[in-house]
């Protein structure tokens, strides 16, 4: 088999990839490859809107079926690719199957961490559409008040104990921590976030770990009863194939500002990218690299990137939260939903509730570095 233009993994990047690479004129063949058997589908529903409303699969397709026909988008679901010789540019198939091509773009995501702990292969991870599934079936089976321990008060964690309390069940959040978001988000935000779960009947733990599973999970000598046990404590890049075939890999696949890795053939976006200091695991940064791919593989213009844009939702309050600080010296409240984090007077990080303020204009005054004065 021949593409032009390969695409293995079947997200939002790939997706945003070949969506403007045909907005740009690309007329040439572009073949998306991704291991689930489902069509690219958005993630954010997954610990959101289908796990409370039991959404329908097409409700959370990031396209609908007929896209590809229309768009000249081949999509080969269900199948891995398992090698890459990019020398030749030539991929195989876990069937065996060999495709050649002009340019790639590596979007294989990121995968959960397991818990290494007794019981730990009965906790529920959620990644994917069928753990989405099988995590509502589970709550709906417990029913209504049946305990549930969530491990981790990640946004993954704080999503789902808030999604399971909106079903009726009644979640706590074990985090070994100090704070919720392991304290990346501060101490403002964290005291917010921790009122509204109590607020909504969610529990939570702070510096407390789980040492095992079984009818729930154990602290120790404690014992929390849980009908299930989820776990959101993090990710690790699918950057195993990346490796294998020769590209410079540390904390996910090495790219440049446009996207590109250590071989002139291939790109990488998404969970499995690292430009910079950090991988940025979040849906418009997906979105966003994928696109910037697309430029980059036929030679346009690249812009900057945008300052990072993360959302999500707690006990029913939606969050956005603009930038990546590292180090701040003040968190201040600007308005009942708005969290300005300063250094030197300058913003540095924005965290916005309820919409409090369009996020393409945090992101601006972000990138600016503004100060205070022109927040308020």
């Amino acid at each position: 088999m021949e593409t032009d233009v390969l695409l293995i993994g079947a997200g939002v990047a790939s997706l945003r990839c070949a969506r403007t690479l045909r907005r740009e004129g690309f007329g040439g063949r572009i073949l998306l490859v991704g291991d689930e058997p489902a069509a690219p589908y958005n993630r954010p529903p997954l610990s959101k809107e289908l796990l409370r409303e039991d959404l329908p699969d097409d409700l959370v397709l990031a396209e609908p079926d007929r896209w590809y026909e229309r768009r000249g988008v081949e999509l080969l679901a269900g199948h891995r690719v398992v090698g890459l010789e990019l020398d030749v540019r030539e991929a195989t198939l876990d069937d065996g199957a060999r495709i050649t091509f002009d340019r790639c773009l590596l979007a294989t995501g990121a995968e959960p961490r397991s818990l290494a702990l007794a019981g730990g292969d009965d906790v529920l991870l959620l990644r994917t559409l069928a753990d989405a599934r099988r995590l509502r079936a589970a709550a709906v089976a417990a029913g209504s008040g049946a305990p549930v321990v969530v491990i981790g008060g990640s946004f993954i964690g704080i999503e789902v104990a808030s999604s399971l309390r909106a079903l009726g069940l009644q979640p706590t959040i074990v985090e070994t921590t100090g704070r919720l978001w392991a304290g990346g988000l501060g101490r403002e935000l964290a005291s917010w976030a921790a009122d509204r779960l109590a607020e909504a009947g969610v529990g939570v733990r702070l510096g407390a770990r789980v040492d095992r599973v079984a009818g729930g999970a154990w602290l120790g000598e404690e014992h929390l009863p849980g009908a299930l046990v989820v776990a959101g404590v993090g990710v690790r890049p699918r950057d195993d194939l990346a490796r294998d075939a020769g590209l410079a890999v540390d904390d996910g696949v090495v790219v440049d500002a446009e996207q590109r890795t250590s071989h002139p053939s291939t790109w990488a976006a998404g969970d499995v990218a690292r430009h910079g200091p950090i991988r940025i695991e979040h849906w418009h940064s997906a979105r966003e690299a994928g696109e910037r791919a697309a430029r980059s593989m036929l030679g346009m213009p690249v812009a900057a990137h945008p300052e990072p844009w993360f959302f999500s939702e707690v006990a029913g309050f939606s969050l956005d939260v603009v930038g990546l600080a590292r180090t701040w010296d003040e968190e201040r409240w600007v308005s009942d939903g708005l969290l300005a984090y300063l250094d030197g007077g300058r913003v540095v990080q924005l965290a916005s509730i309820g919409s409090a303020m369009d996020a393409a204009r945090m992101r601006e005054i972000v990138a600016a570095r503004e100060p205070l004065e022109s927040v308020a």
